[in-house]
């Protein structure tokens, strides 16, 4: 009676946690001396869900005791997993609030004066009416397009950077062209021991390799109503921005870790071995490591997996893994009995594994038999996104009246960049 008391008062806590955090979960960070009062509210937020882990925990060394003296009892299995969907939750908001608060450090302060401030209004001029002045050509294309103002082509960048999480992790570069080639040197020279009057023969050098990052293109193809264009009180560029960050965030996402590069990035998941893109690095693949059971996690996995990257490369090392994968994760202990499994303690850190922050990534596998859940290493060494300068935007009113749509297109490709600070769990004995 008293562990089920103790369970319903866990799950109300839980319950209560998530609809007080709901609504905060899609509200804007305020900036300024406001944001003291949402940095309040994540701390709230990460007090909650310590809260539950805490319950959590609790309840799932009750459910282990139960088994160990034959009495598995599938109330409490339930209760258990009830509890860890709710952590993914909070974990989640906790997640999302650091997002936004990234976002608003980002872009905040720019509200001092545009630096182009001209050719921003000659390209809202031309989101209404289509409107161009001649003496601003430097945005206009022969086929009407408009290049985007640095101000506007910058948010949306910044933006990205922050829903996009493979953007936020691995490097990027521009680039002026389409594509973009880096050599990458294949150690093979040599040196030996001779006497002092002994000949020198020569040794062997080094050589080199190349990679190749292509660029695909990108686009959104966003619509509004005339009407709607021409209502002053709609701020069209902070409208157009959203819409093209939804599209943009959702295929890279995609692209960053599985895309084949037919016009569109490399994957990071192909280049791991036994992947389609393997034998593309002239450093080799991303090398795997088992996870110790056929079609499971297991601690000992993910020990070895941590361990296998070299020291040197895991100062700016992090996890990423889908939320099912963290789900499973949270109920793994160590050789002492130590949850692996850490929540966010602060404001703006993530949830652990191991001691290594871990960066939810919707589009990595779940865990099945020979699936590759988890990456591991240093995603700014070892990843590479290249970007081809500015955001075009072509103004379309007639193809879909009364509608105006503004195909906006960017050029972004992506390819291994180390595949030395990299390593992939498979799940396999």
């Amino acid at each position: 009676m008293k562990k089920v008391m103790m369970t319903s008062i866990a799950t109300a806590m839980i319950a209560s946690a998530m609809a007080a955090h709901a609504a905060q979960a899609n509200q804007p960070i305020p900036r300024g001396i406001v944001a003291v009062r949402a940095d309040s509210e994540v701390t709230t937020m990460i007090t909650d869900l310590n809260k539950a882990v805490h319950a959590f925990r609790e309840e799932y060394n009750q459910q282990l005791a139960d088994i160990k003296k034959g009495n598995a009892d599938a109330l409490q299995a339930l209760k258990v997993d009830n509890i860890n969907a709710e952590i993914s939750k909070l974990q989640a908001s906790v997640d999302a609030a650091n997002e936004r608060m990234v976002a608003a450090a980002m872009n905040g302060g720019t509200g001092a004066g545009l630096k182009d401030k001209e050719y921003s209004d000659s390209f809202n001029a031309h989101f209404r009416k289509g409107e161009v002045q001649a003496s601003l050509n430097k945005g206009q294309a022969a086929e009407g397009g408009y290049l985007a103002p640095v101000e506007w082509d910058r948010s949306i960048t910044d933006r990205l950077v922050v829903v996009s999480p493979m953007r936020a992790l691995c490097a990027q570069q521009n680039i002026s062209t389409n594509g973009f080639s880096k050599l990458f040197a294949i150690r093979g020279t040599t040196s030996g021991w001779v006497g002092e009057t002994a000949p020198r023969p020569e040794t062997g050098t080094s050589t080199f390799g190349s990679l190749t990052y292509n660029t695909g293109e990108l686009y959104a193809n966003p619509a509004a109503t005339q009407q709607m264009l021409d209502d002053s009180a709609v701020n069209l560029e902070a409208w157009l921005a959203g819409e093209v960050e939804t599209e943009f965030s959702l295929q890279e996402g995609i692209a960053f870790l599985s895309g084949n590069g037919a016009n569109k990035p490399n994957g990071l998941l192909t280049y791991i071995t036994g992947g389609s893109n393997a034998a593309a690095h002239p450093w080799g693949a991303i090398k795997t490591v088992n996870s110790g059971a056929a079609a499971a996690l297991t601690p000992e996995g993910l020990i070895d997996l941590v361990h296998e990257l070299p020291n040197e490369y895991t100062g700016q090392a992090r996890l990423i893994m889908n939320r099912n994968t963290q789900k499973a994760i949270r109920k793994m202990k160590d050789g002492e009995g130590n949850f692996l499994w850490q929540p966010s303690f602060q404001a703006g850190a993530p949830a652990t594994l191991l001691g290594y922050g871990i960066t939810d990534v919707a589009g990595m596998p779940d865990i099945a038999a020979n699936s590759k859940p988890i990456v591991f290493g240093d995603f700014k060494r070892g990843y590479l996104i290249v970007d081809r300068v500015g955001v075009r935007v072509l103004r379309d009113p007639f193809t879909n009246k009364p509608y105006v749509h503004f195909y906006t297109t960017k050029r972004v490709g992506g390819g291994l960049l180390n595949p030395d600070v990299l390593k992939a769990l498979s799940v396999g004995a």
